[in-house]
């Protein structure tokens, strides 16, 4: 039953996921945590997200825009590492607020708030007419993305809706969009990683053991759905691509805001 439930949310996840960027991990990692404990869930999560990546940017590399991948995945790079290095002193800070809103609990973090918040008014833009005809395609959009997405995903793991919000606009068609995106997310999880992997230094790894038979489950779903998305992606326009990045991080940053992500 783990397994399954585990392999359904991988494969329809990776697919649904494949269009706009990002979710996989939003999505997975709930369904680990029902398993395993939170700080397991989240290292299971984090290997099958970047296996997934690495693949679908396998792919689709021939279409990614390697112009936009330096421009943005560079500072990106540079601001995972102040980010992940900052995690620490953001763990000190209390709740910013603690309650109930709709007969839901809410505890959301500082972090979370700014971050929801920040990808809620980049949804709510990506509705707009305006925006959509006076967005200018300038290196320093993309390089000012890459430090927004770079830092939040080095901090809070939280990369793919704000990294979405600037390549979205990037120029790209739908099938460099994703290419690229999946680029920028390996360099951006790559970096994290390792900055995540010194910081803790070695420690007990036996009740990792546990996770490999979940983990590779996940991560061959995760391939079906990616090769699955690939195949529906000719049916899908520029324009619906970027209305799914748009109601994604929508829901993404009410999420985090109200503390439920």
């Amino acid at each position: 039953m783990e397994l399954a439930l585990i392999g359904v949310a991988a494969l329809l996840a990776s697919g649904l996921t494949l269009f706009s960027g990002f979710g996989l991990g939003t999505i997975l990692m709930p369904v680990f945590a029902l398993f395993v404990p939170v700080p397991l869930a989240i290292a299971a999560t984090a290997v099958v997200h970047g296996a997934d990546n690495l693949f679908k940017f396998g792919l689709m590399a021939r279409h990614a825009s390697w112009q936009v991948v330096a421009r943005f995945g560079i500072p990106a790079a540079i601001a995972a590492i102040l980010g992940a290095a900052s995690l620490t002193f953001f763990d000190w800070l209390p709740a910013a607020w603690h309650g109930e809103f709709l007969g839901m609990s809410v505890d959301a973090t500082p972090v979370k708030v700014v971050v929801g918040v920040l990808i809620i008014l980049f949804s709510l833009l990506e509705f707009s007419p305006r925006f959509q005809t006076k967005m200018i395609h300038r290196s320093r959009s993309l390089s000012l993305g890459g430090v927004l997405s770079g830092f939040f995903g080095g901090l809070s793991g939280h990369q793919g809706a704000l990294r979405a919000a600037f390549l979205v606009k990037a120029g790209l068609s739908k099938e460099g969009y994703i290419a690229t995106s999946a680029a920028t997310a390996v360099v951006i999880d790559f970096t994290r990683i390792v900055v995540y992997g010194i910081a803790a230094g070695t420690g007990p790894f036996a009740s990792v053991r546990d996770l490999v038979g979940p983990v590779v489950v996940g991560m061959l779903c995760a391939f079906v759905g990616a090769l699955t998305g690939k195949r529906l992606l000719h049916k899908v326009t520029l324009r619906t691509v970027q209305r799914i990045v748009a109601v994604f991080m929508l829901a993404v940053g009410v999420g985090l805001v109200l503390g439920k992500l």
